[in-house]
């Protein structure tokens, strides 16, 4: 069995989520073979042939790859397809554009965002927002697959494989870039890799409340912040704090929801933290149903003597 792991850059650093992706390979079993693209990314391909499990990594450095457009990436993937079975990603926002057209082009089907592997061709993947678990068994002589990192530790690192150069495919020339727009650096961890979450839902009632009341506690706890779709939509929060079905997935030692009810689209994107804490005034909220610890209380209350009562 071979498998290519494409990795997740920023083309500064390799993430986090392709050692979380690296774990479900190895439980698939094989050789693993990590396709680094994009342009001056040495740096990062020697970063990971550092990850344990690793049998090579490919580097691909091209101008064309610079931006990680889907179309000239999933091409490149595809040139290398015949000496693989199983070709895999983390569920980010660059793959879930990029494999895709890699099953369209092999023509064969894709599993997405699976979440525990069975055997080398059985997954679990959740479906209808998490209520249900699906079992899916892939038969087509190529895998195309998507992991849901939050769902896999990230693999240890360990002494460096060798790194070999690919050439890149020709630019389809289907897309171009244009800009990137990217949120102001707060110096809080990354919202899919931190330990610790606090996120607001609707009830905080304005930006001003939900900078007033659950930043501080998050600047003191070192932790991420998140925020409920109804939060977002109402302009208390930016979009990239977005937890949940059409937000990100998230699964921290301790996840904290304030004033979120529990709607089956937030807890689809924070079921599997490992302890929740909820904190709303209606003791009949959804969320007290899956949070370990739940305080019926006003969050304007406890949030700043929580805040006051940490070192």
């Amino acid at each position: 069995m071979a498998i290519l792991l494409l990795a997740e850059h920023d083309n500064t650093s390799l993430s986090e989520q392709t050692a979380r992706a690296l774990t479900a390979a190895q439980k698939i079993g094989g050789d693993i073979t990590v396709l680094v693209g994009g342009h001056d990314i040495a740096g990062i391909a020697a970063e990971a042939a550092k990850l344990s499990g690793v049998s090579k990594v490919l580097c691909a450095d091209d101008i064309s790859l610079r931006n990680q457009l889907a179309e000239p990436l999933a091409t490149l993937i595809v040139s290398l397809a015949s000496g693989f079975d199983t070709i895999l990603a983390p569920a980010t926002a660059t793959s879930k554009s990029v494999m895709p057209r890699v099953a369209a082009l092999l023509d064969v089907g894709q599993a997405s965002e699976i979440i525990e592997v069975v055997s080398s061709d059985t997954f679990k993947r959740p479906i209808y927002a998490g209520n249900a678990i699906q079992t899916i068994r892939m038969t087509d002589a190529k895998r195309v697959i998507t992991v849901r990192s939050a769902a896999f530790a990230p693999a240890p690192t360990s002494d460096a494989v060798a790194v070999e150069s690919v050439p890149a495919t020709a630019d389809p020339g289907l897309s171009t870039f244009v800009s990137a727009a990217l949120s102001t650096n707060t110096g809080r961890p990354d919202l899919t890799a931190a330990k610790i979450v606090i996120s607001g839902g609707r009830a905080l009632g304005s930006a001003e409340k939900f900078k007033e009341v659950i930043l501080p506690v998050a600047d003191k706890l070192g932790a991420a912040v998140g925020a409920s779709r109804a939060a977002v939509d109402s302009g208390y929060a930016p979009n990239d704090w977005q937890v949940g079905q059409t937000g990100k997935v998230v699964a921290p030692d301790l996840y904290i929801a304030c004033g979120i009810s529990g709607a089956i689209q937030h807890l689809a994107g924070m079921k599997d933290s490992k302890i929740i804490v909820a904190i709303n005034k209606d003791p009949d909220a959804p969320i007290f149903q899956i949070a370990d610890y739940g305080l019926v209380a006003d969050l304007f209350d406890v949030l700043p003597e929580f805040k006051n009562a940490l070192p």
